[in-house]
Formats: C-alpha cells, structure tokens, sequence
C-alpha cells in the first residue's frame, strides 16, 4: 500500500481551515485540515467527480 498524499485546496488563502484530499485508484479520502489525524470521510472516486461537477454548477434555488 502507497502512502496518501494529501491535498489542500488552492482556493485557501493561507493554506489551512479548510480540507484535504487524498486519492486512491477507486476512492477519494476527505479530512479537515486542522485534524489530520482524526475522522476522514470516504468517497468512491465516480460519487466524488459527480459532487465536484455540482459544485462547479454554483448555487441552485437561491
């Protein structure tokens, strides 16, 4: 098993307060920054691409 690399998103301004993600062949990983070691939430990769493709989307009903 390959160690996670662990990501934080470009959209931070100072790199923390924000998640992280790690990617495996078939699962996405999601973490708070400010507690690595604590919970992660597991996602399958395809489940992951289709919540990034709504959120691209922007706001809905507002």
């Amino acid at each position: 098993m390959h160690p996670l690399t662990w990501q934080k998103s470009t959209y931070s301004p100072d790199g923390s307060n924000c998640v992280e993600i790690a990617t495996t062949s078939t699962t996405v990983l999601v973490r708070d920054s400010k507690a690595p070691a604590g919970s992660r939430l597991s996602f399958p990769s395809a489940a992951w691409a289709d919540f990034l493709s709504h959120a691209a989307d922007g706001p809905s009903g507002t």
